[in-house]
């Protein structure tokens, strides 16, 4: 299924009516493949449909972030942005610190290790985040000047 096509289901499923607008930016966070600032897509967003509202794009924006389509970041620079998900899977986060390029990592043994570190600590874990910052193979070999392959995008 295509990414816009699986937001706006998400958006069904989470009970909200795909308007337009809704539609709009289900298809540019499609497009997405590195993390993104709220104000560009609104600058993407106008490009398209002049009228559109400024609290349309957040307000959107927050609605995909709840269904999670899509995460906030707090970028290495100290700067928010959203990057893409998997609506239907609990997973991670690496972001290259060049490029900006994204890459969802599965969960795997990281469960684990964060309701270890709660016991520990006599928490009860209600959830977890987690997002890794480097430099991506490609930056690397740029820096390096060596060639390399892109590795997939989705784990």
């Amino acid at each position: 299924m295509e990414q816009a096509s699986r937001i706006v289901e998400a958006l069904r499923r989470g009970g909200y009516r795909p308007t337009p607008s809704r539609r709009l930016v289900a298809g540019l966070v499609a497009e997405k493949t590195e993390p993104f600032s709220a104000a560009e897509l609104l600058e993407q967003a106008k490009r398209s449909r002049p009228g559109v509202g400024r609290a349309t794009i957040f307000r959107t924006l927050e609605i995909l972030s709840s269904l999670r389509v899509m995460e906030r970041l707090v970028l290495p620079d100290g700067s928010r942005g959203y990057i893409q998900c998997e609506p239907d899977e609990h997973h991670h986060h690496l972001v290259c610190s060049v490029c900006g390029r994204g890459v969802d990592i599965a969960d795997g043994e990281i469960a684990a290790l964060v309701d270890g570190i709660g016991r520990r600590h006599g928490y009860r874990l209600e959830s977890h985040r987690l997002e890794l910052f480097g430099v991506c193979p490609s930056c690397t070999a740029r820096e390096t000047g060596r060639a390399t392959t892109r590795p997939e995008t989705r784990a």
